[in-house]
């Protein structure tokens, strides 16, 4: 939430923002985050009892075999082109802008690329305007979703506000190259070169050259053997193993001797002075 208040124009708000949210995960017996690298930057800041529960992925929907020659005829992809794939709200946080840049990159030296956007949000109308050669196909779900991305070749996630990402390990398992900063499921899944590309976050330029440059590879057997690893990564995260450690958590907890819920301090409501039962 601070980080969308900068996003948003509110960055004075952040610190307000923040010491809620402390007050308020303050009071639990566990918060539960996606990675290691948010439950260390979560601590860094003061958060308490944090523990980690991963996140899974459905392979059996979110599979290469639902690759489309059909719907990538549509975007104007040839067999052969590569198609780069952004999927989440088009809003400011998820600094599109960044993969539009990357991708006239490489369109300059790869002139058969194409780039696909999909979901809905805020910055679906401007953006549309303003980058007629990207094909935005709006919200998708299901089977829909899962061609989708089946039918990419590389997902481009530019963003640096996601907790975890839950898109990165849909890619990855229908077989798509990411190419992601080093945070969040991206830092934790991507094996840099192996299956995937990662950059230092907030380096622009490192991942705008990066996205370009994995086109001017000529092997194309290595790019294929790299989004097969991709695959693999994905099949050791399927959710029935999360679910399960997920639930036998929750019971311990129930079960801690003395568990009781704390009243929250009134100073953990900045904004008010008054916590909500008092209003």
């Amino acid at each position: 939430m601070p980080l969308c208040c900068r996003h948003y124009g509110f960055g004075f708000a952040a610190g307000l923002a923040e010491h809620y949210l402390r007050g308020f995960h303050g009071r639990t017996a566990a918060t539960f985050v996606p990675c290691h690298g948010l439950r260390d930057e979560l601590e860094a800041r003061g958060y308490a009892r944090v523990e980690v529960i991963g996140r899974g992925v459905d392979a059996r929907l979110y599979t290469p075999t639902r690759r489309s020659v059909a719907l990538r005829l549509s975007w104007g992809a040839g067999a052969r082109a590569p198609v780069f794939l952004c999927v989440g709200r088009p809003a400011r946080e998820k600094n599109l802008p960044l993969a539009f840049e990357a991708y006239a990159a490489a369109r300059r030296r790869h002139p058969s690329a194409r780039m696909v956007v999909v979901g809905d949000g805020p910055l679906r109308a401007p953006l549309q305007h303003e980058h007629p050669e990207v094909h935005f196909a709006g919200l998708q779900q299901d089977e829909r979703l899962a061609a989708h991305y089946a039918s990419a070749d590389v997902l481009l996630s530019p963003s640096l506000s996601e907790t975890f990402g839950s898109v990165t390990l849909e890619a990855m398992a229908s077989g798509l190259a990411v190419v992601a900063f080093d945070r969040a499921a991206a830092g934790a899944l991507v094996d840099s070169g192996r299956n995937g590309w990662l950059v230092a976050p907030g380096d622009a330029g490192g991942f705008v050259a990066t996205a370009a440059g994995l086109l001017d590879d000529a092997d194309h057997d290595a790019l294929v053997a790299l989004r097969q690893r991709a695959r693999t990564t994905a099949l050791a995260h399927d959710w029935e193993p999360v679910q399960r450690a997920f639930e036998a958590r929750l019971a311990e907890l129930a079960a801690a001797p003395g568990r009781r819920i704390a009243p929250l301090h009134r100073a953990a409501w900045p904004l008010t002075g008054t916590p909500p039962a008092a209003r």
